[in-house]
């Protein structure tokens, strides 16, 4: 018996990911022609959103030449077809719902679909939460789309692993400055090693062995003290010049943007990079970044506000980081306007990673050259973008592709530091 089922799209899934139009192997794939029109109002949009428009306009192009739309078009290599479609018949489910709208023309699709003679079972896949909704009102069955997400019955990685020693392997680690363990870790793993009689190390696992942590130390520059191990681990990952990719998740007031800002300050002055490159997703509340006046300096401003917290929490003023501005030594580079870009000998800052998509970090990631580093930092449990969620952010997904790379190492940070009410809210709210 045949598995093969029709599957009707969304824009917000050609949106979100280009390549979801070849990601459905042994499937009839049907695009319900408002999708065209949705797709012909972004096309000219700067950043990924422009960029996967552009792309599905041209693949459908081109597959005209092999045929029509209308009638379908199969596609061998992956046993796929590919249908463009419009809706002539009036569906008596949906007289109660408004048919300019896009949403309900694709539902209008489905159910002309699903009430047809093919015992093929019909599916609307799309990353819009409403419209999925409303196809369950209707008795559609619809779906996310899941090449992204991370599988929800998996833990969380922290970044962090205890591990029970006897007290002669701790003594060792601090004699030796490293032990070897049989115990398999991801790579770059920060350990919590406890012993018998109180005793106790923290240390960081590569390559089969657990290398001793050195005692906290103060930066020449900044004099950041962590407060916590995590935040001692994270310190400890932001200095290390093997590891190109930091990323920090945690609550609100756990000091992410804090430890990044400042390690990349003080790597700055060691002369170890040669700027520090700062970016975000943006998520306003209200008017977009368009309607703001001034340069890019100016419409970022209001999104860049937590670093110039920081600076004047931490130097008492904001003449520093104007004055770092002006050198060029800090670099406000909006996410949407990153492509093409290269980022050598610098320290690269992502705020609210959470909010961008994987393929969003995908590009910045990818525009990192010689001598530098990268570091994604947010908090997972607070999202503004519509279509992502705990488990299918672009942070999350970073998070769990390189768990197990030499080149990455990730810190959970739960313990709030910015003051005691600030950590309960987060906590209680």
């Amino acid at each position: 018996m045949s598995n093969r089922k029709t599957l009707v799209l969304d824009t917000s899934v050609l949106l979100y990911d280009k390549e979801s139009i070849h990601s459905f192997p042994g499937n009839d794939v049907v695009l319900p022609l408002i999708i065209l029109d949705e797709l012909d109002r972004f096309k000219e949009k700067p950043g990924l959103l422009g960029e996967s428009a552009r792309y599905v306009n041209r693949f459908l192009d081109e597959l005209r030449s092999h045929g029509s739309l209308q009638d379908g078009l199969h596609l061998p290599q992956h046993d796929q077809i590919i249908k463009v479609v419009t809706n002539n018949k009036p569906i008596d489910t949906l007289e109660h719902l408004d048919l300019d709208r896009g949403d309900n023309l694709i539902i209008a699709t489905a159910l002309e679909y699903k009430n047809s003679a093919s015992t093929q079972p019909v599916k609307v896949i799309t990353k819009d939460i409403n419209l999925r909704v409303k196809c369950d009102a209707l008795g559609l069955d619809a779906e996310d789309y899941y090449r992204d997400h991370i599988d929800p019955n998996k833990a969380s990685y922290t970044g962090m692993h205890t591990i029970d020693l006897d007290d002669a392997s701790i003594d060792d680690l601090y004699s030796k400055g490293h032990i070897e363990i049989d115990e398999k870790l991801p790579e770059n793993t920060y350990t919590i090693c406890t012993g018998t009689r109180n005793k106790s190390a923290l240390g960081f696992y590569r390559c089969g062995k657990i290398e001793l942590l050195d005692a906290a130390s103060k930066d020449v520059i900044c004099e950041v003290v962590p407060r916590n191990k995590e935040q001692r681990f994270a310190l400890d990952a932001l200095r290390r010049r093997d590891i190109p990719l930091v990323s920090l998740t945690g609550l609100a007031g756990s000091g992410k943007t804090f430890l990044a800002l400042m390690s990349g300050i003080e790597a700055l002055h060691s002369k170890g990079y040669e700027r520090i490159v700062v970016t975000r997703s943006i998520q306003p509340v209200g008017r977009g970044l368009g309607y703001l006046p001034g340069d890019i300096r100016e419409k970022m401003e209001p999104w860049m506000s937590p670093l110039l917290d920081n600076f004047r929490h931490h130097f008492k003023d904001k003449v520093y980081f104007e004055m770092m501005i002006d050198k060029g030594e800090i670099e406000i580079a909006p996410l949407s306007y990153i492509r093409g870009r290269t980022f050598n000998d610098s320290y690269v800052i992502v705020d609210e990673a959470q909010n961008a998509t994987i393929h969003e970090l995908k590009t910045v990631i990818t525009r990192l050259g010689e001598n530098s580093k990268i570091v994604l930092m947010g908090d997972t449990d607070q999202i503004d973008t519509a279509y992502l969620d705990k488990r299918s952010n672009g942070l999350a997904i970073v998070v769990e592709k390189f768990m197990n790379s030499e080149l990455a190492a990730h810190i959970h940070l739960n313990r709030g530091v910015r003051s005691a009410i600030a950590t309960y809210a987060s906590q209680v709210l």
